[in-house]
C-alpha cells in the first residue's frame, strides 16, 4: 500500500513541482524509511529497484531512479544498524518514536543525501558543472526532506 501511495505521490504530484528549474522533491525514497529494520537485504534491494524502475517509467528518466534508489538501499541496513537503539525490537519500523527523533532525522538525512547526490550525478553524467549539480541536489534535498518529514508527522498521528 505504501509503495503505491509513494509512487502515486511522486508521479502525479511531486514530479510536477520544479522550483526555479532546479528543485524537485523526490519522496519515493521514503520507501526505504518505511521498511522494517530486519528486512532482508535482497528484499530491500528488489523493492528499491522496482520502485525506482516504476518512477523511471512514469518520469522518463532512463534508469536514474532505479540506480540511485538501489544504491541507497544497498547502504540502508548498514546505516540503520548504526542508528537504531541496541535494545530495539527485531521487526521495528524506523520512526520517530522507535528510533528517537534525532536518530531518525539523522538516518533520513543521510539516506536522502546519498540518493540525491547519486541521482543528480547520474542525471548530469558529469561533476564539471558543480554549481548546477549543487543547486539541483541541494534544492531537491531540502524539498524532499521537508516533504518526507511532513509525511512522517502525518503518518505518526495514527
Amino acid at each position: 500500500m505504501q509503495f503505491l501511495l509513494l509512487l502515486a505521490l511522486q508521479v502525479f504530484l511531486f514530479n510536477h513541482i520544479h522550483i526555479m528549474g532546479y528543485a524537485t522533491p523526490l519522496v519515493y525514497v521514503a520507501l526505504l524509511l518505511y521498511m522494517p529494520a530486519n528486512e532482508n537485504r535482497i528484499t530491500t534491494l528488489v523493492w528499491a529497484f522496482i520502485m525506482g524502475y516504476c518512477v523511471d517509467l512514469f518520469s522518463i528518466t532512463p534508469g536514474m531512479s532505479a540506480a540511485s534508489l538501489t544504491l541507497t538501499a544497498m547502504l540502508r541496513n548498514g546505516l540503520l544498524s548504526l542508528m537504531i537503539p541496541k535494545d530495539s525490537l527485531e521487526n521495528m519500523v524506523p520512526t520517530y518514536k522507535t528510533m528517537g527523533a534525532w536518530n531518525h532525522l539523522h538516518f533520513m538525512t543521510i539516506l536522502l543525501l546519498i540518493h540525491h547526490l547519486t541521482y543528480f550525478v547520474l542525471e548530469s553524467f558529469s561533476i564539471f558543472n558543480l554549481r548546477d549539480l549543487c543547486l539541483m541536489s541541494g534544492g531537491s534535498f531540502v524539498l524532499s526532506w521537508i516533504a518526507i518529514a511532513m509525511m512522517e508527522l502525518l503518518r505518526g498521528e495514527k
